[in-house]
């Protein structure tokens, strides 16, 4: 009997789909790997999900191979949520949000963010982590990776705003994660059964470890490579907190199956100060002054995203409408102008919120007049108007849609995200970022570089032939000059799209291999017959990651 009828008849009720059309549109992410699965199963509750886990516990004994990678909407792109094995599909069943009020969400993981945030919107409360995919993201993929996005640099990432998780871990059960203290982490680690096993086993691991773990948190603002385990246990507060692990895991360690978010207020308004920047040597200067104003968002986009964007910009049309898109190219006519005096380098946005537009015209024009010598422009808007009827917002749209168009638009060559989200400190960013350039420019890549300049966290897309072999042997030397100097400004190779098949590999040089080892430990702790998604975090392999890298398209 094969798996796919053992599955059946093990009670499980969702769907069970084998077919080779299945398969293969479960083969890829948003990353540049394909490993075509097996099996791709639905299941229509928590108690499919521990039957399926059981289940495959018990036959990894005879089938080596045999694994389960939880997947949702698959924008992933890092490769962490492809295997050959078992995928299990989150997406089609676990859509329910349960309870939203002013303060906080209760949902499971297969809910796209555009359906949650609108939920939470009507009690004027918002989950502000969201990634750049927040239109095509679920809210359980961002717990797997840690996300964070353009509010980041106000409000943290997605592990600072759960209350508790719902998992199922490897026993097959499904158990409540949450911060515990006191009586009741006393309780919990003295449990003779797997949950007081996991509890007790990685207290000893944080305690035992406690100096090294809390210094081998990278220095930067956000980091999503590895497993947090600095943050699992403090002796300060008393606090012992297992969602921190859980969090960003990728799956690797359990299966979650209900989240309940915080949420904080939605604010009403918002203003948008926009600089054309021709000289990167400014940064040095203008980085620190932006952030003494303490701005809600401090984006940017390169050159080639702006041209990659007026090149593309009939696209935009099917993503607006004809109204809203004749109201972007109108609104760009003043911008193209000033683009006639010379191309800049980078274009920055920085955002303030509040909860009055007195509020925001105040801290905007402050700053505004204080970076008069670099001819900034900005605008006021209202949060409850039409959003793409702001006049910021063609900035907006050609930021978050530039991964979209490398994908769809342009048809020679395919995305290959490799050094895709390194994060640096901001002071260290005028030397960093031509030397940065200087390697792309080495490999021949075309690349657009966005991201958070106010975290010092760029994503930098090339675009390739990867079914070319000469471009696909630019892979590994490009990334590993990239990731050196990544290093040797000590920064982090992932500041929120996580390790996968991409970054794994790379965790002793980030980390070095004593935290590696207790990441290792940390798997076994959770994963003992190693079920949930292989070949991820410490378990990568360049190798096995390498010969998996797309070919055709």
């Amino acid at each position: 009997m094969d798996i796919k009828e053992k599955i059946k008849k093990f009670g499980f009720t969702g769907e069970i789909d084998d077919s080779l059309a299945t398969r293969q549109f479960y083969s890829h992410d948003a990353s540049l790997f394909e490993i075509i699965p097996q099996l791709v199963v639905f299941p229509k509750d928590s108690k499919d999900v521990e039957r399926l886990v059981t289940l495959v516990a018990f036959e990894k004994k005879n089938l080596k191979n045999l694994s389960i990678t939880a997947r949702s909407a698959g924008t992933d792109m890092a490769g962490g949520a492809i295997n050959d094995s078992i995928i299990v599909d989150f997406n089609r069943h676990f859509r329910t949000i349960y309870e939203v009020d002013s303060s906080h969400a209760r949902t499971q993981p297969g809910v796209f963010y555009r359906d949650f945030e609108k939920e939470t919107l009507k009690h004027k409360a918002l989950m502000p982590t969201y990634p750049a995919s927040r239109d095509l993201a679920t809210v359980g993929g961002m717990v797997a990776n840690n996300s964070g996005g353009e509010k980041s640099l106000e409000y943290g990432k997605t592990k600072d705003f759960i209350n508790s998780l719902k998992v199922v871990f490897a026993d097959g059960y499904e158990y409540t994660v949450k911060p515990l203290k006191g009586q009741a982490l006393k309780k919990k680690l003295n449990q003779k059964n797997f949950e007081g096993s996991l509890y007790s086993q990685v207290y000893e691991l944080c305690e035992k470890n406690y100096d090294l773990i809390k210094s081998a948190k990278p220095s930067v603002s956000k980091n999503s490579m590895g497993y947090t385990l600095w943050e699992v246990w403090d002796r300060e507060t008393g606090i012992f907190d297992l969602t921190k692990l859980i969090v960003g895991s990728e799956g690797t360690l359990g299966f979650v199956t209900e989240i309940d978010y915080r949420l904080v207020p939605a604010k009403p308004h918002s203003g948008l100060l926009v600089l054309f920047l021709r000289d990167i040597k400014m940064l040095g200067d203008l980085i620190p002054k932006v952030l003494e104003y303490h701005p809600a968002t401090f984006e940017s986009f390169d050159d080639a995203t702006l041209w990659l964007s007026i090149r593309f910009m009939p696209s935009f049309l099917k993503l607006l409408g004809v109204r809203k898109f004749i109201h972007l190219i109108i609104s760009l006519i003043p911008d193209g102008l000033q683009l006639l005096k010379g191309e800049p380098k980078l274009i920055l946005m920085v955002e303030f919120n509040g909860q009055s537009e007195e509020e925001v015209r105040n801290k905007i024009t402050s700053l505004h007049q204080d970076l008069k010598q670099y001819r900034a422009k900005y605008f006021i808007n209202g949060y409850e108007e039409d959003p793409t009827e702001k006049k910021s917002e063609k900035f907006w749209v050609m930021r978050r849609q530039s991964f979209n168009l490398l994908r769809s638009k342009v048809k020679d060559k395919h995305t290959a995200p490799f050094i895709d989200d390194l994060i640096v400190r901001p002071e260290y960013l005028p030397q960093f970022l031509p030397q940065l350039r200087k390697i792309i420019n080495k490999y021949k890549l075309f690349a657009t570089i966005a991201g958070h300049m106010g975290d010092g966290n760029f994503h930098i897309i090339p675009l390739m032939k990867l079914e070319d072999k000469k471009d696909r042997d630019k892979i590994l030397p490009a990334m590993k000059e990239v990731n050196q100097l990544v290093l040797k400004y000590h920064g982090s190779l992932s500041g929120e799209h996580n390790d996968g098949l991409v970054r794994g590999p790379w965790l002793e040089e980030q980390f070095g291999r004593p935290v590696v080892e207790l990441f290792r430990e940390v798997k076994k702790i959770f994963d003992p017959d190693d079920i949930f998604n292989p070949h991820k975090k410490a378990d990568a392999k360049w190798d096995y990651s390498f010969k998996h890298i797309r070919d055709h398209f």
